[in-house]
């Protein structure tokens, strides 16, 4: 294992973050954990190694987090780039975050796209990552100490076209149900700031919300949903999935 090593995700239902924490606590013996998502400012390190982990949104990254990204110097550092996905398909966002991962300046050396449960129809990957999962995860983090060890500089190559698709997200946000309490929780996970509090009412902008689903994560009443009609849609659509074991892919 390597001694040190900084842990960038973006992980607002927890599936990217158990994902990557698997494979970042299996390289190094100390990981510095940043959360893209956190409002703090993101401290520099001088550790020798980065993860970076982030969910995949229709095929691509999601805008906030690249914009989280780009605020990163990773000149001289080597990174390790995971796409984590709902099982439909991670189509441009591996080459996406390599490019973006490039551009800031770290040294890609190996990359993987790997199944967690989806944020919006959660009986799709359901209970990934499981421990066949983090099997490949470890066995993975081991294939990249050794090319760390040979001193290998072999370039990356992963799947995925440029320019990107095309991908403008919905227009539409998770609601409040009247069990809503208004204990604030879900306002203060949004990485947006979509979500406010007028009088006895929660209002939540369709413009600045993403549907990362973080705040119906975080709500301990489960009183934020989606639309019902929504939902059922992309039930519809993605139910389909549900009995799909999509295999993990890793790139070195």
């Amino acid at each position: 294992m390597i001694n040190k090593a900084d842990f960038y995700y973006f992980s607002p239902t927890g599936g990217t973050k158990k994902t990557g924490e698997i494979f970042a606590r299996e390289i190094a013996e100390n990981v510095q954990f940043i959360d893209l998502g956190s409002k703090q400012e993101q401290k520099e390190t001088d550790h020798e190694l980065a993860v970076i982990a982030i969910p995949v949104f229709g095929g691509r990254l999601p805008a906030f987090a690249s914009e989280k990204l780009r605020k990163i110097n990773g000149a001289g550092k080597k990174a390790v780039t995971l796409a984590v996905y709902g099982t439909r398909a991670y189509e441009d966002a591996l080459l996406e975050l390599n490019d973006l991962a490039e551009e800031c300046g770290f040294q890609v050396i190996a990359s993987g796209a790997f199944v967690a449960r989806h944020s919006i129809v959660p009986e799709v990957g359901a209970g990934r990552p499981e421990e066949q999962d983090a099997a490949e995860l470890r066995e993975f983090a081991k294939k990249v100490l050794e090319k760390i060890e040979k001193g290998s500089d072999e370039a990356v190559q992963v799947p995925g076209n440029r320019p990107y698709k095309q991908w403008g997200g919905m227009t539409v946000a998770p609601i409040s149900l009247p069990t809503c309490v208004q204990c604030g929780k879900c306002a203060a996970v949004c990485p947006t700031d979509a979500i406010t509090f007028e009088g006895n009412a929660v209002q939540t902008s369709t413009e600045k919300c993403m549907l990362c689903m973080a705040c119906t994560a975080a709500c301990p009443e489960h009183a934020r949903i989606l639309p019902p009609p929504v939902q059922e849609m992309m039930n519809q659509k993605l139910g389909v999935l549900k009995d799909i074991r999509r295999s993990n892919e890793i790139f070195l």
